[in-house]
């Protein structure tokens, strides 16, 4: 069992780690900045050509598309590769999308890889592998508990050659971008009388079809994150050609398991990336700060708060290392429990770490002078996205007590 990089992509990481470091954290400021001038939800002139001119360098220097793990279309990096360059990426808000390594991107474009007609694949994985454009994954609803996706409603009738869709998705991430051209969405096209398993499906839906409502983005403890957005957003009577199907009727939940297990552990590998940030700005503050005579680090117990930070981070990592790992043998049942473990670790680690740091700047951390109290208002949307900690942490428990047990758990 491995966890090491090959020799070739250690230097590949150390030039990402210094891009990220010399190009593009010094840019965040004046990036978001930008956020409040004129239209939220669309980019400033600055903004673009930050973020574009940022691109255009990680793409010049070819340092792009590094999740495509295990394809030649990328460079071939292993999942405990990629998990190194990923939790480099996850210091800086900027860094997913710079190297065109964004969620939920890099899913959907996972999904029109494996799963996608050659039309899909021309028509938009083409473009988001080149970052010309951006795509949202629309699952949760706002009237059944979408975490156990055998509830997903969303109607999507047949009408000759033809689907209609109505209904209403929420938490769309990034549906709120003005560069978001399409969806892939979640819909029932079964009835009850089938397998449970067998009446969900997934189809494609261009962003700007006819009957598309974006009623409201979606506000994450009263902020809305735009340009970026979660969106909540109606359907009616919205039409799709049948080709637009993935796979055909009832195979959505085969598509969602492809989908969400690499989703899930890359959100994971970002935040201990987000952990590391917030424990070297903890440590700074705390050598460079005076209180009552003395150094912040030498009050109270901030020694044996630095310490536990770190060894907790190391577990973290050693711990999604380790799900990597079992991704990379792949077989997806055995990979699983082990990616719903650090799906629940990764983030309640990240939160320790950040709110530590917010105690050590004091008020200065919880506001808008330092990067800690938006990092933990993200991180804390990882224990419900892509399935809350209740679910994740039942799948342990089943996969440990059917070790004992012939009964169904």
């Amino acid at each position: 069992m491995s966890f090491g990089l090959r020799e070739e992509n250690r230097a590949l990481l150390q030039r990402v780690t210094e891009m990220i470091r010399d190009e593009i954290m010094p840019l965040e400021e004046e990036y978001h900045a930008e956020i409040n001038k004129g239209d939220r939800w669309q980019y400033t002139e600055r903004q673009a050509e930050i973020l574009e001119g940022l691109k255009a360098k990680a793409k010049a220097a070819g340092l792009w598309n590094f999740w495509l793990t295990d394809s030649d279309k990328g460079f071939g990096l292993t999942t405990v590769e990629y998990a190194y360059f990923a939790e480099e990426m996850g210091k800086t808000p900027l860094g997913a999308e710079v190297f065109n390594c964004s969620a939920p991107d890099t899913g959907n474009m996972e999904v029109f890889e494996r799963y996608g007609t050659e039309k899909m694949k021309e028509q938009w994985l083409k473009p988001l592998l080149d970052g010309q454009i951006r795509s949202a994954y629309l699952m949760t609803e706002p009237d059944v508990a979408s975490s156990d996706a055998t509830n997903i409603s969303m109607s999507c009738v047949r009408d000759g050659d033809e689907y209609v869709l109505n209904g209403e998705k929420w938490w769309a991430s990034g549906a709120g971008d003005p560069r978001c051209k399409v969806y892939i969405v979640m819909v029932k096209t079964g009835g009850d009388d089938l397998p449970v398993h067998k009446r969900q499906s997934m189809i494609v839906v261009p962003a700007d079809t006819p009957g598309i409502e974006i009623l409201r983005p979606m506000e994450v403890y009263g902020h809305d994150d735009a340009p970026h957005g979660h969106m909540h957003i109606r359907f009616t009577n919205v039409r799709v050609p049948t080709e637009n199907i993935l796979l055909g009727e009832g195979r959505g939940f085969e598509i969602a398991q492809g989908r969400l297990g690499p989703g899930r552990i890359h959100h994971c590998m970002r935040a201990i990336g987000q952990s590391e940030i917030a424990l070297e700005q903890m440590c700074k503050r705390s050598l460079q700060r005076e209180a009552f005579g003395k150094k912040l680090a030498q009050l109270g117990a901030n020694f044996d708060i630095i310490a536990e930070c770190r060894m907790e981070i190391e577990m973290a990592r050693l711990l999604c290392l380790k799900a990597a790992w079992y991704m990379d043998q792949g077989d997806a049942r055995a990979a699983a429990p082990w990616i719903s473990q650090i799906k629940v670790v990764a983030p309640r680690v990240a939160l320790k770490v950040i709110d530590e740091s917010v105690q050590m700047f004091g008020a200065q951390g919880i506001s808008q002078d330092t990067p800690l109290a938006s990092a933990w208002t993200h991180v804390r949307t990882l224990r419900l996205a892509d399935g809350p900690d209740a679910v994740h942490r039942r799948q342990v428990a089943r996969a440990e007590l059917k070790k004992y047990t012939q009964e169904k758990i």
